[in-house]
């Protein structure tokens, strides 16, 4: 299949006057075109820097970062990054929000704009493109940061625990619609979170860390019986508690 994204070797350390904290050591892993991958582990073990790695906002020690066959230095891919807050602006409109992006990046164009009001429309936010963000849900904010992010047509999408900031219910339902939102788009993702039932209800595959300094534990492939395969679906699968445990188990094993 066709990688989007390739880490080799992987290594990085924070310093400071104290002296040298390894964060990383010999990440190596592959995401492949339309691949949604969930990243979990420990509290603190570098889940968010191996992000901001691949992001190109900070550069490894050791090792390369590949983005569809090219090194990150020269790649020129676009690559969505989703944070826990949606980072909304009251004083603009949510389609004002929306287009934000492509303002910045000078690709606001008829056809962007169009692109930008059918997203809109596609997921059930067209009657609240003039609405200031504080009308919003929590969700449904959400699901304009996701628009925001996906009107510049990433081949990437980064997801640093994107519903985090949601109550539980919210955060079922928002979960379930980004992921059904990011199947039809056939987007490549890459997710982070500390949720277990998340990472497996989204995921086509779950990379378990270990703490600081991590390394790739395991790579577990994530197979459900389905006739509809969506994260709400999953959940209620007889396959779903089986991943669950064995994702537990391997995040609390100490070696």
């Amino acid at each position: 299949m066709e990688q989007v994204l390739e880490l080799k070797h992987i290594h990085y350390a924070y310093h400071n006057l104290e002296g040298e904290t390894p964060a990383l050591i010999d990440i190596s892993f592959a995401l492949n075109k339309g691949e949604f991958v969930s990243i979990v582990g420990p509290s603190g073990c570098g889940k968010s820097t191996l992000l901001s790695l691949i992001a190109g906002l900070i550069t490894p020690e050791k090792g390369l970062i590949k983005i569809n066959g090219k090194y990150l230095r020269e790649s020129t891919t676009n690559v969505g990054y989703m944070l826990q807050h949606d980072e909304l602006f009251e004083w603009r409109t949510i389609y004002n929000n929306v287009v934000l992006g492509l303002e910045v990046q000078h690709m606001l164009t008829a056809r962007t704009r169009q692109r930008a009001h059918e997203l809109l429309n596609v997921y059930g936010l067209s009657q609240f493109e003039n609405a200031r963000p504080s009308e919003l849900s929590g969700g449904m904010r959400q699901r304009a940061a996701l628009i925001r992010t996906l009107v510049l047509e990433p081949d990437l999408l980064l997801l640093d625990e994107p519903f985090s900031a949601l109550d539980y219910q919210t955060r079922l339902n928002v979960g379930d619609d980004i992921g059904q939102i990011l199947r039809q788009e056939k987007k490549s993702a890459l997710l982070v979170t500390h949720d277990l039932s998340e990472a497996i209800s989204l995921a086509d595959r779950v990379i378990v860390l270990s703490g600081r300094p991590a390394t790739i534990r395991q790579t577990i492939p994530l197979i459900f019986d389905l006739d509809s395969d969506t994260p709400l679906n999953r959940r209620n699968a007889p396959e779903f508690k089986t991943y669950f445990n064995l994702i537990w188990k391997e995040l609390n094993t100490n070696e």
